[in-house]
């Protein structure tokens, strides 16, 4: 596997209290896009081809962040591709162990934190079981990665609650019923977040209850869909908090702005730094990871990292 070059420059990392991330690319840097491939070309051959050039891609991207001091990372669902389609009979998890065992050291001697995201249509609340089947499968397909890149529980998969159909309480039901269901490998790294849309902070913290699962906070999801409108951000992170195990690690949070030429819910180019520290002057209280939902990536991860280093600098390790 390849090693990137990182830049020249002061390294900074995280410590104990608090890691900054970003999710899945990084931007103009050779040598870490994911590549895919369309359905009808997807040969063995070609899906190995694939699947080597990105685990050597996510190398480079872990090395990179580690160089920089970027602690946290959301791993792409694409690298491997058709990863919980039948289309993909690879037997990939042994074919890259010796990769996947590197990776694994990687990510624990650099103290990395990887989580990942299944996208929209991984759906177990869904009243068509044909879709539900297919979710399932795509959490296996994620859980087994995680665990071959992870040892711990504290590396998470962020899945939204799914759809309403017409009726939210029972949607809710059928989700925590799913979810009951699941092998306990996925349940130990499931994670749930809520949206813009439909399930509030507040209904997720209710599921959470029920069903003993972490909460993940939006902060840009719960101004456009609010919920516990008496408290404010740092008194949800505490009812948040309170979701969070020792054997989850940390709480974590997703951080985001919103693009005022967009659509609501669509992120910023970059995050605003002093919106950002005014977010983050009361987080010494508050121990948190933060995920940054952002179009131009690493870029604001690095610029989050400095301004914090100057601004709250007990929130940090050099």
């Amino acid at each position: 596997m390849t090693r990137i070059v990182g830049h020249t420059r002061a390294i900074l990392t995280i410590g104990d209290k608090m890691k900054i991330g970003y999710a899945c690319t990084l931007v103009l840097q050779d040598d870490t896009k994911m590549r895919s491939c369309i359905a009808k070309n997807a040969s063995e051959l070609r899906l190995i081809e694939l699947i080597d050039h990105n685990l050597t891609a996510l190398s480079n991207i872990l090395t990179y962040n580690h160089q920089q001091g970027i602690k946290m990372f959301r791993i792409s669902s694409d690298i491997i591709p058709f990863g919980s389609s039948p289309i993909n009979s690879v037997d990939w998890q042994t074919l890259f162990q010796s990769a996947f065992t590197f990776l694994q050291e990687q990510i624990k001697r650099y103290d990395m934190r990887v989580s990942m995201h299944p996208g929209q249509y991984t759906i177990i609340n869904s009243p068509n079981p044909e879709v539900v089947q297919r979710a399932i499968a795509d959490l296996q397909y994620h859980c087994a990665l995680l665990d071959l890149l992870c040892e711990d529980a504290t590396h998470k998969m962020v899945l939204h609650v799914g759809g309403v159909y017409g009726d939210k309480q029972e949607a809710m039901k059928r989700f925590m019923a799913e979810y009951r269901e699941l092998d306990e490998t996925i349940k130990r790294r499931l994670i749930i977040e809520n949206d813009d849309r439909y399930y509030t902070l507040e209904d997720v913290l209710w599921i959470a209850e029920k069903i003993q699962i972490p909460v993940v906070f939006d902060n840009l999801h719960h101004k456009l869909n609010p919920s516990l409108t008496n408290l404010n951000e740092k008194q949800c992170l505490a009812l948040v908090k309170q979701t969070w195990k020792s054997v989850d690690g940390r709480m974590k949070m997703h951080y985001s702005e919103q693009d005022p030429l967009k659509r609501a819910g669509a992120h910023a180019s970059s995050i605003d730094i002093e919106t950002f520290l005014e977010f983050c002057k009361d987080l010494q209280k508050e121990e948190v990871d933060i995920m940054l939902e952002v179009k131009d990536k690493h870029v604001s991860a690095l610029r989050v990292i400095e301004a914090l280093r100057n601004k709250y600098p007990w929130l940090l390790e050099e």
